[in-house]
């Protein structure tokens, strides 16, 4: 798929995976998207980004763990699931070795999941941003590991919760996860419903969170803010390890393509 580069400048282009401990990079200052809208960086972008990064990627793969033991056993597909985030992130050596002891330390009994959260939502105050890309990694490996099934389901939500983020979000993160994934929606059947071109059309209001009786006005508005919401330099700028910013920039290239779509059904200019 044709990467939209303007929108993400140099970001978007080779991004050299440092250690976990790097500086995380040169905080936003003035930088527009292609409407003109300033990125704004979190409200504590004086703070130590580098410390957020390193908390960020150690709970992302001790929570994957615990999520992977939820049932009481961890099978392939989870751990091929696990292994397929780290490649999509493109983790070096050290990252990769990093992450498979903070993914076998979540498996432990004793691996404490509402202190780390707890750890999470503070070091991450004021962005919350952040912590939806976190859930939106958790729920990303729990459907490539069962499908979100059994006891992981209830578990997400108790994740979810405690990071302040609402049943409906995580509905929506659920739900635009599996279009990116290709899969059907919970409750629906491959291939059942609305014709291809109907449901993809569907799929695209349902990325950009908004519907198809909305104004013009109202999807550009409803396409910025989600692109603001994701956009790989204000989370970089507000902590997220360069080890994530994959994930970043699929979701924001996800965005950019709901509204192409959106965009040229409608007509619009």
């Amino acid at each position: 798929m044709k990467w939209i580069g303007k929108l993400t400048g140099g970001l978007l282009g080779a991004v050299a995976l440092g250690p976990i401990g790097a500086a995380l990079g040169v905080l936003l200052g003035h930088q527009f998207d292609e409407h003109g809208e300033e990125l704004q960086a979190g409200p504590f972008a004086g703070e130590d980004v580098a410390a957020i990064g390193e908390r960020f990627f150690r709970a992302t793969f001790r929570v994957m763990g615990c999520l992977a033991k939820a049932d009481g056993r961890v099978s392939e597909l989870e751990i091929s699931a696990a292994r397929a985030v780290m490649g999509e992130l493109r983790l070096d050596g050290p990252q990769v070795r990093e992450a498979i002891a903070c993914f076998s330390a979540g498996k432990l009994p004793a691996f404490d999941l509402g202190g780390e959260l707890a750890a999470l939502r503070r070091a991450c105050r004021g962005r919350p941003d952040l912590l939806r890309v976190f859930l939106e990694i958790q729920v990303r490996a729990a459907l490539a590991g069962n499908g979100l099934e059994g006891p992981v389901r209830p578990l997400v939500t108790r994740i979810a919760a405690a990071l302040g983020i609402s049943p409906l979000e995580l509905a929506h993160v659920e739900a635009v996860l599996r279009i990116q994934r290709g899969g059907p929606r919970p409750g629906e059947a491959r291939g059942a419903g609305a014709p291809a071109r109907d449901r993809s059309l569907e799929e695209a209001y349902r990325v950009l969170e908004t519907s198809a009786g909305a104004s013009d006005q109202a999807v550009v508005k409803a396409y910025r803010r989600q692109l603001h919401r994701h956009h790989p330099d204000k989370l970089k700028a507000n902590g997220l390890p360069e080890s994530m910013m994959a994930h970043a920039k699929q979701r924001t290239q996800q965005i950019i393509e709901a509204y192409e779509l959106i965009r040229e059904r409608r007509g619009m200019s």
